[in-house]
């Protein structure tokens, strides 16, 4: 508990016990856009394991995107998500992290600026902490107007939304927008070697999501440590295992650094 290992993901997850995490949270490799010193993986194997792993009730945030190769792009993200499902998982939400910085331009196409945030579940969310920071455009106008029924009709609006106050402040929509680079997804000057590090902003806005303070948080691929370092941040437990001792003397510099 509270702690970085070193090995092969594959191998130190079969060391968990069943139904024990209570959130994953990871950006795996994907479709070789990013050096990772020559380290690939299994993924159904990591799936199947995240499944076991995972408790009743459990989330999986699944952070990836799709390569282009001879003009056509992968798709390697949408088959990773049929596979999750088949194995088990819930997809509770299809989210987007889209990128505020800018991409290498393509000319063919429009801009990449995105990667998918695949929420799985293990069966229906345990813990559900919507982030309610929209701010509405209406707010303190009342809630009026005709809603359709399952035939096409129109009819008024009824119960308790009909005439309602719209708040100050809604659910976000699930584009979520951040800055990346250093001095927004990271701050640490010695992260800059890394080749790829999701914002830390948008690692503790999942977390805050979908787990609970005192929950067990695993990142199997943890990288350069950004959900380890959140999760502790916002007094959760977490595991991580990493097979690279450089990126985990990394991790260990950042959660050190880290109260």
């Amino acid at each position: 508990m509270n702690k970085v290992i070193h090995g092969d993901c594959l191998i130190e997850m079969q060391k968990i016990p069943d139904k024990s995490i209570d959130m994953v949270l990871t950006s795996p490799p994907y479709d070789n856009l990013r050096d990772y010193k020559g380290y690939t993986f299994d993924f159904e194997g990591i799936a199947r394991e995240l499944y076991r792993v995972l408790k009743d009730g459990g989330v999986c945030v699944w952070i990836v995107g799709d390569a282009t190769v001879k003009g056509s792009e992968t798709g390697t993200s949408f088959k990773q998500a049929l596979y999750f499902k088949e194995i088990g998982f819930n997809l509770h939400d299809t989210m987007i992290y889209r990128k505020n910085s800018l991409s290498y331009p393509t000319f063919d196409k429009y801009y990449p600026c995105f990667e998918y945030m695949f929420v799985f579940s293990k069966g229906k969310p345990k813990s559900i902490n919507l982030i309610a920071d929209r701010v509405n455009k209406q707010a303190g106008k009342k809630i009026t107007g005709n809603e359709r029924g399952v035939n096409g009709s129109l009819k008024e609006m009824s119960g308790s939304r009909n005439k309602r106050s719209i708040k100050e402040t809604g659910i976000r929509f699930n584009i979520w927008d951040y800055n990346t680079g250093w001095q927004h997804s990271y701050t640490e000057d010695f992260l800059r070697g890394h080749p790829a590090i999701f914002p830390e902003k948008l690692a503790e806005d999942h977390i805050l999501s979908w787990s609970n303070e005192g929950d067990i948080m695993l990142d199997p691929m943890a990288g350069s440590g950004t959900t380890l370092k959140m999760a502790k941040k916002n007094n959760r437990n977490y595991i991580g295992l990493e097979i690279s001792q450089e990126y985990i003397d990394i991790i260990n510099k950042r959660l050190s650094n880290t109260h």
